[in-house]
């Protein structure tokens, strides 16, 4: 991305055709949808991109299966096929994760799991592209969006494997001694990283974006939206960016803009938040090679799955009615989490275990009318007020780009444009073999892994620094492969203005890590250090940033409590 000041330059200077409101993985998606159909397009951020719940998912990109008892199929089988695209447009983002139903004591594994697992893959199959003449596939894969590119990953079937196999995906279930399960196939990303590659690829085709700035207000001309009125979050500065078109993709914040207008009009469905807590714990404790499905009480399930060298335990899904700018797990939702894994693991974590905690809060649609049986789904809903101005939340993280698409056709629609949607096509970053990056002294070898997995090609400009500064080949925390380098990285291509930016979104040490980050020598201190030569900090404004920095861990609940 452009310099943030440069940025903010070019939003109050110039007429865009679409301003989109929101730095998630919708905005981001949206952002990138109309660029590459030849839309001006801005973005503004109020606080960092992909500081709210697009950084705080189960990192899965998934059909959904327990969707499917909720006869959800229609949701499912969009999933299943945007998971399959993701795989081929961002191969070293979205990668297949084995996942495993295990069963014990000599049992069979449930027949009803293995008929919805026989419907997920029945659902994962484009059928249109398998009945499509070889002659005519190309040409149709290249003006229906909706078709996956033609070398595009495809899981195995889910099939029965032993009890064997299963210890080998699942080495924590030793104690109880598995002997059969159900193995199939979704997959796993780094959301927060998805959400900065989107938005890299929208700037490749144009668009401006740039983070902490509130959209205070609409500008209306005409009783039509045509702008908004932004506040610069460092400077304190208010001034317009113009557009033709405003794209509300706030998620759960989305009543926060225009409340009355949203509000006052019927028909318009509600936003019901959800909060979703996980926790991490270290890998020796909780030994995962694949994912397992947990059972969790009252007919409801967990995931603990590997990530990122530690092992991810969530989600939890209960109404929440608190602030939304910091959210945290809750005790209960912990205790929930560790409970369900204890008994089914046959193990004894305790709360002192947990490397990080993480709590999201996910816009479920309700129905607007208190009369109608209560409706919740993770389905997409899109409206436009009387402004103009057009609202897309809900949907899900897997689902990112199917939302963008119906926000972008909206607006094709009533302007009459013809510009199809192209985004099926557009890879997102560029994946290199880790072996093909050039080794540099003092960085560690499971980081070129690490960087290839994170960054794809540009993984050659994080090791460019390491390789200028021997201090940034350092690994920002012992044991783990993220490096100092990407923090200068962070600054000088992602708009990164603060500790928590680089350790919470560009790297996920805050995840995994918590407790090494804080006090005298830790992991903040050292980041601290790289931002203020990068962003000219004195001392002073340094210990402000790491104080900071120590509210926002506590804020969002990152250190588990103990007892």
């Amino acid at each position: 991305m452009i310099e943030r000041s440069r940025a903010i330059e070019v939003l109050s200077g110039e007429q865009f055709d679409v301003l989109v409101v929101g730095g998630g993985i919708t905005g981001a998606g949206v952002a990138l949808d109309a660029a590459t159909r030849g839309y001006s397009v801005a973005l503004v951020e109020r606080e960092d991109f992909a500081s709210g719940t697009s950084s705080r998912s189960s990192k899965l990109v998934h059909g959904g299966l327990r969707y499917l008892q909720n006869f959800d199929l229609g949701l499912v089988r969009e999933a299943l096929l945007e998971r399959q695209l993701l795989v081929s447009l961002a191969p070293h983002l979205v990668r297949p994760l084995p996942l495993v139903v295990p069963a014990f004591e000599g049992t069979r594994p449930d027949r009803l799991v293995g008929v919805g697992l026989n419907l997920y893959d029945v659902m994962a199959v484009d059928r249109d592209r398998l009945r499509r003449p070889r002659a005519r596939r190309a040409r149709v894969e290249s003006t229906d969006e909706q078709v996956p590119l033609a070398d595009s990953w495809s899981p195995e079937r889910h099939r029965v494997i032993s009890g064997v196999e299963v210890l080998e995906l699942l080495p924590a279930l030793a104690e109880r001694e598995p002997t059969s399960g159900y193995l199939f196939y979704d997959c796993q990303t780094d959301d927060a990283r998805l959400v900065l590659t989107v938005l890299g690829e929208a700037e490749r085709f144009g668009a401006i974006c740039a983070n902490r700035l509130d959209a205070t207000g609409l500008i209306e001309v005409d009783g039509k939206a045509r702008g908004i009125i932004a506040r610069d979050a460092e400077s304190e500065r208010e001034f317009e960016i113009r557009a033709s078109n405003v794209v509300n993709a706030t998620g759960v914040w989305a009543d926060e803009l225009r409340p009355r207008e949203l509000h006052d009009e019927a028909e318009l469905p509600l936003i019901r938040p959800s909060r979703g807590s996980h926790i991490t714990v270290r890998h020796e404790d909780l030994a995962l090679i694949g994912g397992a499905i947990v059972p969790a009480g009252q007919g409801r399930t967990i995931f603990a799955l590997p990530w990122l060298g530690r092992t991810l335990i969530g989600t939890t899904d209960n109404d929440y009615e608190g602030p939304l700018r910091h959210v945290a797990p809750s005790g209960e939702d912990i205790d929930y989490l560790l409970e369900a894994v204890n008994d089914f693991f046959a193990c004894e974590l305790s709360r002192a275990q947990i490397t990080g905690a993480y709590a999201g809060v996910r816009p479920l649609i309700t129905s607007s009318d208190p009369k109608k049986s209560v409706d919740i789904s993770r389905k997409a809903e899109l409206y436009e007020t009387s402004s103009g101005m057009i609202t897309i939340t809900g949907g899900k993280l897997t689902t990112f780009r199917r939302m963008a698409k119906m926000t972008v056709d909206r607006l094709v629609e009533r302007e009459a444009r013809d510009a199809p949607c192209r985004t099926h096509q557009i890879p997102l970053g560029q994946a290199i073999d880790p072996r093909e990056l050039e080794r540099v002294e003092g960085v560690a070898d499971p980081a070129y892994e690490a960087l290839a997995a994170r960054y794809g090609y540009a993984a050659h400009d994080v090791l460019g620094l390491a390789r200028s500064d021997g201090r940034l080949a350092g690994a920002i925390v012992a044991g783990f492969p993220d490096l100092l380098a990407e923090a200068v990285l962070a600054v000088r291509r992602e708009q990164a203005r603060g500790i928590g930016d680089v350790l919470l979104r560009r790297t996920r040490l805050g995840l995994l890590a918590a407790r090494e980050l804080l006090g005298d020598g830790g992991a903040a201190q050292a980041v601290g250090e790289v931002l203020a030569e990068e962003l000219r900090w004195d001392w002073l404004r340094l210990d402000r940033e790491l104080e900071l920095f120590t509210d926002e861990i506590a804020a969002e609940g990152l250190v588990a409590p103990a007892g």
